[in-house]
């Protein structure tokens, strides 16, 4: 069903980051994530090498000491990874999904209106391009991460 990962057809090549790069990256986190400032030393130490991993389809991931963080497609804003979001959930601001649409959202599909303003799910205020963490009902950790296309007012109006 799914393509195996295989690096050296993936990956299109890899760079240790200058520290003025790695400033930047950092600023712009913390822009994005304000409460991801305390925990910053620990995510990107300043003492640790930053290594740019550049993938196929423009996708760049950061890695720290072997350990991917960050991600991005093309020049999008940076979004932290699974593992990274399951040890600080709270850089993101959470929205969950009723039952019904776990096997779906882990498949890779959209989440629609429905699926966040039916019984079980629950949504916190966002705006719009808002990067969120999807949470399902029931599971403890993050599923996915995503980009709302619709502020919350947006969705339970039309819920559709």
């Amino acid at each position: 069903m799914f393509k195996k990962f295989v690096a050296k057809d993936e990956i299109s090549g890899t760079s240790q980051l200058k520290s003025s790069v790695q400033r930047a990256i950092r600023n712009k986190l913390i822009e994005n994530y304000p409460s991801i400032e305390p925990y910053l030393e620990q995510i990107l130490p300043k003492k640790e090498s930053i290594v740019l991993i550049k993938c196929k389809e423009h996708i760049e991931l950061l890695s720290v000491k072997n350990e991917l963080v960050f991600f991005r497609q093309r020049d999008s804003p940076w979004y932290p990874t699974l593992k990274l979001l399951h040890k600080y959930p709270f850089i993101l601001p959470h929205e969950q999904v009723d039952k019904g649409a776990i096997r779906f959202v882990l498949s890779g599909a959209n989440i629609m209106c429905p699926g966040l303003t039916s019984p079980g799910a629950k949504m916190f205020p966002v705006e719009k391009d808002a990067i969120v963490a999807i949470m399902a009902e029931g599971k403890e950790h993050a599923v996915s991460v995503g980009l709302t296309q619709m502020s919350t007012q947006e969705i339970t109006d039309k819920q559709k």
